[in-house]
């Protein structure tokens, strides 16, 4: 979906969500002057799904965006990349990657980490460790495929509700505490979320039904497998171990939204990860969706910061 003219921005959505999650910023990021464009990225809505688990690799991701450039944009015209939960590395390694296309970088509730020594399956057995003897971290739980599919597409309408309720700054928690970062061994995902209730407000009727429709089409598999390929990921991007984004970067997460909690000391290498940072901001109270939940707040932010960056060469 693509809305205005001018410099182009490519919008890079996460799980399990569509290009539909950036409804709100499209309209304004154009008003703003700039020609916003919001992809279902590979595995979701109208994009190429491929069965291979391996298809799902982050340079495979990079490519994408890269193609795409190619595709709308004049040969050799740059853009801007802004990305939410898995699209926020996803834009991240995109801009780390070639600068030279990616001239500028956004991203929501997951902050920039440069690739490090330790095997990402090994932090996120640490951290289940450290949630009780019992917990698996929800990205291990969606290792094994199939296991996340089934449940999931069960009943994918209540699956994703209750996913984007437990997940939001104003949902509520279960009742039986925890949170759906952790999945107690023997169960589901979904034990952990929430007993039913009103919708939180930034998720309408009509925004669910258009999810869901989505999911009941294509399935949960190529979502979950950008999950399975954490550790590829990481061998892949070995050659780029430590290095900083050059680009002009911004970042905005939500003070009750996971990633960002965890990601707290990603955020404070900053100055060493992101040189050219132009801001940072953590919204009070919002969760983890943070365009949909605070949408006028977050395209403030945007459209001062994508007003604010210099011309790019060749734009």
């Amino acid at each position: 979906m693509e809305e205005g003219s001018g410099p182009l921005v490519l919008l890079v959505h996460g799980f399990p969500e569509s290009w539909y999650s950036w409804r709100h910023q499209l309209p304004a990021i154009a008003a703003a002057g700039f020609r916003a464009v919001a992809i279902d990225v590979r595995g979701y809505g109208r994009s190429s799904a491929p069965l291979e688990v391996d298809a799902y690799g982050m340079l495979q991701h990079i490519s994408d965006n890269i193609g795409v450039v190619e595709a709308l944009a004049d040969p050799g015209s740059p853009a801007i990349i802004i990305g939410h939960d898995w699209g926020a590395p996803i834009a991240a390694h995109s801009a780390l990657l070639r600068p030279d296309i990616f001239t500028a970088v956004a991203m929501l509730s997951v902050p920039y980490s440069p690739p490090g020594r330790r095997r990402p399956t090994e932090a996120f057995a640490e951290m289940a460790r450290l949630a009780g003897p019992d917990e698996e971290f929800y990205i291990s739980y969606f290792q094994e495929p199939g296991r996340a599919e089934r449940e999931a597409e069960l009943d994918v309408r209540s699956w994703l509700l209750g996913f984007y309720v437990a997940a939001s700054g104003d949902g509520a928690r279960p009742a039986g505490g925890g949170s759906i970062a952790t999945v107690a061994r023997g169960t589901m995902l979904r034990d952990r979320f929430p007993e039913p209730g009103p919708l939180p407000g930034w998720l309408t009727e009509d925004d669910l039904e258009f999810y869901a429709g989505e999911f009941e089409r294509t399935g949960f598999r190529g979502a979950l497998n950008r999950y399975r390929n954490v550790d590829r990921d990481w061998q892949d991007l070995q050659p780029w171990r430590g290095a900083p984004i050059r680009v002009p970067a911004l970042f905005i997460g939500g003070e009750k939204d996971g990633p960002t909690i965890w990601g707290a000391r990603a955020i404070a290498r900053f100055p060493d990860t992101l040189p050219d940072l132009r801001g940072s901001h953590i919204l009070a109270g919002c969760g983890h969706w943070v365009q949909q939940e605070r949408a006028d707040e977050v395209n403030g932010l945007l459209a001062d910061w994508l007003t604010s960056l210099p011309p790019s060469p060749g734009a």
